[in-house]
């Protein structure tokens, strides 16, 4: 028995769109197969690793974890979305290639926006975290080449 397709309206990378999407379909295959998107990893599929890590309404989260039909409304920034033709680089990307905390890219992109949430939640609030605040904060995003002490470095050097 086939799907309805359920029509959703949300903005993504500041473009509002609309699309015709299958209850079921997590955001993920949302992102990479129907628009493209390529930035947003698939890495374990089960909410482990954060590779597919996005901003929904400025807050990170899974998107391999959450249906895309939830999105209705809201708003999604995925790495492709952090840059401009004026500003090619978010200071959260520049500061990981400035500390060399980009190796394999397989957790850079769910690092970057991970770092990204935290750190606007932060600055609104006026606040500059601890080391181990910023360490929490990346918990649940794995490394393959083991980078993590320039990913913290990197991430703390945001402020």
């Amino acid at each position: 028995m086939a799907q309805n397709l359920i029509p959703i309206s949300f903005t993504i990378n500041g473009e509002k769109t609309t699309h015709n999407v299958k209850p079921s379909l997590l955001l993920i295959e949302l992102l990479r197969d129907q628009l493209k998107l390529k930035g947003t990893k698939p890495g374990c599929l089960e909410g482990e690793c954060g590779a597919c890590t996005v901003l929904l309404d400025g807050t990170a989260i899974n998107s391999c974890m959450y249906l895309a039909i939830n999105v209705a409304g809201k708003t999604i920034t995925t790495i492709e979305g952090l840059s401009t033709p004026q500003k090619p680089l978010d200071l959260v990307q520049e500061k990981m290639l400035e500390h060399g905390a980009v190796q394999c890219g397989f957790c850079t992109s769910g690092v970057v926006l991970a770092t990204k949430a935290f750190s606007d939640a932060n600055k609104t609030k006026g606040k500059i975290p601890t080391r181990l605040e910023v360490k929490k904060s990346l918990e649940g995003h794995l490394c393959r080449c083991t980078g993590y002490v320039k990913i913290v470095d990197a991430a703390t050097d945001v402020y």
